[in-house]
């Protein structure tokens, strides 16, 4: 079953994270970086093979979203302060990164 949208989802820049919330209580604070690196499009990871292409390194520390939308209503889309624009956060990649992110 796929994931639902969250509930709450908030850019907070000065802290550069991202507050993510779902009616099942899961929460998590992502870091901005950390979502950056976890872009799915084809881009940052290798359509073939799986593999990321995307070394976490080059992205910025100071990294951040320039500004947010929805595709539709299964992703959240962000174009960051890098330029990069082309991957589509779905409520389940945010899902499951927000599990991760709560267990580390």
């Amino acid at each position: 079953m796929a994931a639902p949208p969250p509930t709450h989802l908030r850019a907070r820049k000065l802290e550069r994270i991202f507050e993510l919330e779902w009616a099942d209580g899961l929460t998590a604070q992502v870091p901005f970086k950390l979502l950056r690196s976890r872009c799915p499009c084809a881009g940052c990871v290798d359509e073939i093979t799986g593999e990321r292409i995307l070394d976490p390194n080059s992205i910025p520390d100071e990294i951040a979203p320039a500004s947010l939308g929805f595709s539709g209503n299964y992703a959240l889309k962000v174009t960051w302060s890098d330029g990069h624009s082309s991957g589509l956060y779905t409520w389940d990649l945010l899902a499951e990164i927000a599990r991760c992110t709560k267990l580390s």
